[in-house]
């Protein structure tokens, strides 16, 4: 599994250690990644992503999975999260006609 959140497109980082002596040397700075089961509203049923702790805190703040789909652009979202917001999208056009 490669460490990427599926909602925001979050990854890992490189930079330094940098030592009292100021050497360097290289790491990596690793997004904090769950597993949550995120609720859709549409859809009426639950969702398993793999999210970072960053993008929890977006969803929630947009009101829900949905909310945060339907606004998010999809150069950020994982193809299952594409796949997700075309069906919750087809949902809500079928419940508005």
């Amino acid at each position: 599994m490669s460490r990427i959140c599926e909602l925001t497109g979050k990854g890992r980082q490189v930079g330094n250690n940098v030592s009292h002596a100021n050497n360097k040397t290289k790491r990596t700075f690793l997004p904090n990644l769950q597993n949550v089961t995120l609720l859709s509203d549409a859809l009426e049923t639950g969702v398993r992503l793999r999210v970072s702790t960053h993008g929890l805190r977006s969803v929630e703040h947009n009101g829900g999975l949905d909310n945060w789909l339907v606004k998010t652009s999809d150069d950020k979202l994982s193809l299952r999260c594409r796949r997700l917001k075309r069906d919750i999208l087809k949902k809500r056009a079928a419940v508005a006609a």
